[in-house]
């Protein structure tokens, strides 16, 4: 499956967790890598999730638990910039028997609220794809937040990328038809990595191939957020808003950083009709980030002429499990990627 493993219950995931069985989970409980999730739905702060909380993030953290590897081809911890920071590596992984041809690459951004995740949340993903035969795909780590400020994150993601087509060649892809998929924090960068190709001063100069494009063919965008101006609602003071919120620390912590990445870091503040066709996926019940954000989104490409479609996910919040949104997701690769003539349907998936 391509959006997230597959899920029990809710009750059953929240007891796999809750080790000592006290009803509610510890940061302890959870895999460290999953733990800036907690703050996002934290809601009265004490540290713990309650079964309440827990719902919200459930399919997000499930992300998290080791799966077992499919038959795939993996090559590991691949240095994208030179500079051996272990946030600047990535995965690549290839079906199994090898393909004759060079194929399309789907590029994996995990999320995490830009404080955590790792390049390894894209195995269930990769599965999925390699599977097929039809697909490579690259998982990548980029630098959080208490690494490095914004714009690192996006300066890695188009390194990544630049470093990929360079050496399509070696690694058997296909240099033109290089997708990007993102979840949460991810589907952000995703997004910017769509709206910004091309655009002055937005490239960065890490790695070893600067004059190389870092364009990508197609966007898979999962509930990222896309206007950090309307994110917390128009008429809100993003400077008064408590720099602990994830949403507000990777845009700075000085009032005049944040002030300005709230526009640069906004993938609809780059929108424009030179941008790749989007497919965008969103909760309607996703108190995380808000469905809103999505529907702007979607507006402003269509606005320009973009090739824009959402799927709206009702009832879902932040993360879910849907075997027809794969299928959906899947259509929409193929369409643009391997020459696919199937519609994508836009009709709004009711969670069961």
């Amino acid at each position: 499956m391509i959006l997230a493993p597959a899920l029990t219950s809710g009750a059953d995931f929240f007891s796999q967790l809750d080790a000592d069985g006290n009803g509610r989970i510890t940061l302890n409980e959870i895999p460290e890598e999953a733990r800036p999730f907690v703050k996002l739905v934290d809601a009265n702060g004490d540290g713990e999730l309650s079964h309440a909380e827990f719902g919200r993030i459930a399919a997000s953290l499930r992300q998290m638990i080791p799966e077992e590897p499919g038959e795939v081809t993996e090559t590991q911890n691949v240095d994208y910039v030179g500079a051996g920071h272990p946030r600047q590596t990535l995965d690549l992984y290839f079906p199994q028997p090898s393909p004759d041809e060079p194929l399309p690459l789907i590029v994996y951004l995990h999320g995490g609220g830009w404080m955590g995740g790792t390049k390894q949340e894209a195995r269930p993903v990769a599965d999925a794809l390699t599977a097929t035969g039809d697909y490579a795909v690259a998982s990548i780590n980029y630098r959080l937040i208490q690494d490095a400020l914004w714009p690192a994150q996006l300066d890695d993601c188009k390194a990544a990328v630049r470093f990929l087509r360079a050496n399509a060649k070696t690694y058997g892809i296909d240099p033109d038809r290089i997708a990007v998929m993102g979840v949460s924090a991810g589907g952000h960068l995703a997004s910017l990595l769509g709206t910004t190709s091309g655009e002055a001063g937005t490239e960065g100069a890490l790695g070893k191939y600067p004059g190389t494009s870092s364009k990508v063919a197609a966007v898979v965008d999962l509930f990222g957020p896309t206007n950090f101006e309307t994110f917390f609602g128009e008429d809100t003071d993003i400077v008064g808003m408590s720099r602990t919120n994830a949403a507000i620390r990777v845009l700075g912590m000085k009032d005049e950083d944040i002030l300005r990445n709230a526009r640069l870091a906004s993938p609809a503040h780059w929108v424009s009709k030179n941008d790749p066709p989007f497919l965008i996926v969103h909760g309607t019940r996703d108190d995380v980030v808000p469905f809103a954000q999505s529907a702007e989104f979607e507006e402003m490409l269509k606005a320009k002429g973009v090739d824009a479609r959402l799927i709206a996910v009702e009832g879902g919040g932040h993360g879910f499990r849907s075997d027809e949104l794969n299928q959906r997701i899947k259509r929409f690769l193929d369409r643009h990627l391997r020459g696919g003539t199937a519609e994508v349907s836009t009709t709004p998936i009711r969670l069961r």
